[in-house]
């Protein structure tokens, strides 16, 4: 099974970012534990904070991959192109955020991914991601 995880803007600084919201694990750190813990699956990873590079690997991996979990931040709430590609491809995405997207400022109440996305996983910190990769295995 190949499974990656694309990830938005500033992920790259969560365990420095805001620590009461993400924590204080980096996201590098949680990754080699997803990796130690599913060694049976094909895990990678991509991290940009460009639009148009997130887009490009939706569209790169999205007719060949079994699961795609994507976390695209703060472009969850303004990308209609990001929301399209999702829409455009044939691999399943399971959207991921950190927090409680609900629990802070209105804007991010809505997401242009979630109409495409086979689901959503909100607010269970890093081990959102966990959830997310167990979903896939069922």
């Amino acid at each position: 099974m190949k499974i990656i995880i694309i990830n938005g803007p500033n992920i790259n600084l969560i365990g420095q970012r805001e620590p009461n919201i993400y924590g204080n694990q980096s996201f590098d750190d949680y990754y080699t534990t997803l990796q130690k813990k599913f060694s049976d699956i094909n895990l990678s990873c991509f991290q940009s904070n460009i639009e148009g590079e997130l887009i490009n690997k939706i569209q790169e991996v999205g007719f060949s991959y079994d699961g795609i979990i994507l976390n695209a931040a703060a472009y969850t709430h303004t990308s209609i192109g990001i929301g399209d590609a999702v829409k455009a491809i044939t691999t399943p995405v399971i959207e991921v955020h950190i927090s409680n997207t609900f629990a802070r400022e209105d804007f991010r109440h809505h997401s242009f991914i979630s109409a495409h996305a086979k689901g959503i996983i909100i607010g269970f910190g890093l081990d959102s991601y966990l959830l997310a990769i167990q979903s896939f295995l069922k």
